[in-house]
């Protein structure tokens, strides 16, 4: 059987088993809700109880150069890929264990899946490879799908399951899903709720990146019931997820 790694923040190994199937955790989860925070572009931390996990940190430069370093402490951090707007760990407090290769591990009685995906629309040729994540926390199952630029794939889709929570970059360039692109996607996993990442903002605005704004995507999903946040965080837990009918959260950046 082979094995993965969760890699120490300083470089140390914790070694972990490789499970043959997500079905198989069977592990309670630490807390009954989830605290989702947006920190920029990819960058979410996702807290419940004492588990705080945070997804693709990023280097202020290029599309992130105008957004605050997400230099926030969590015991975990996944990396989408190694380029700077969505793979940096410079100035993270606290020792951190690491992952960024695709592969099933185990973290703190979570189980979490890195799936791999492509990163352009080139087969990889341009930015290679992205890693989607999927893992259970505070009860609700959450697939955060990073830098994904091609169309997901049926072996993939199997992997990916159907996520009560569907992070999806919507804002386009030529490393991540366009808003079409984005509903695509959406169509084939069929999420309860959708969080867009990766669009144009007051920081990530086109001087500094080819990226389109939300208000694109929420125009190309005419229907969907669409939840505005005042802040950078919302709190889910099973209960206040649509129960038949899919919606979109958005969350604000305090600037």
């Amino acid at each position: 059987m082979k094995r993965r790694q969760i890699l120490g923040y300083a470089g140390a190994g914790l070694a972990t088993s490789l499970f043959a199937s997500w079905q198989s955790q069977g592990v309670a989860q630490t807390g009954e809700s989830l605290s989702v925070q947006w920190l920029g572009h990819t960058c979410f931390l996702f807290s419940s109880g004492k588990t705080r996990i945070l997804v693709n940190p990023f280097r202020t430069i290029g599309c992130t150069a105008k957004y605050r370093a997400p230099k926030v402490e969590a015991g975990l951090v996944l990396i989408s890929s190694q380029l700077l707007d969505e793979g940096s760990i410079e100035g993270l407090p606290g020792k951190p264990q690491l992952i960024y290769e695709p592969g099933v591990y185990r973290y703190n009685g979570i189980q979490v899946q890195g799936i791999n995906t492509l990163h352009d629309r080139v087969n990889g040729r341009r930015f290679g490879n992205n890693v989607a994540w999927r893992w259970k926390q505070g009860g609700i199952n959450i697939l955060h799908l990073g830098g994904a630029a091609a169309p997901i794939t049926i072996e993939q889709k199997i992997l990916m399951g159907r996520p009560d929570v569907l992070l999806v970059p919507v804002g386009g360039g030529v490393k991540a899903y366009n808003p079409t692109e984005a509903q695509a996607a959406i169509q084939q996993l069929n999420p309860k709720l959708v969080i867009p990442t990766h669009y144009s903002t007051q920081a990530a605005d086109s001087s500094s990146c080819d990226l389109v704004a939300v208000d694109q995507f929420l125009e190309l999903m005419k229907g969907v019931a669409v939840r505005r946040a005042d802040s950078d965080t919302v709190t889910l837990n099973a209960g206040s997820l649509p129960q038949k009918d899919m919606a979109i959260q958005l969350l604000s950046y305090k600037f």
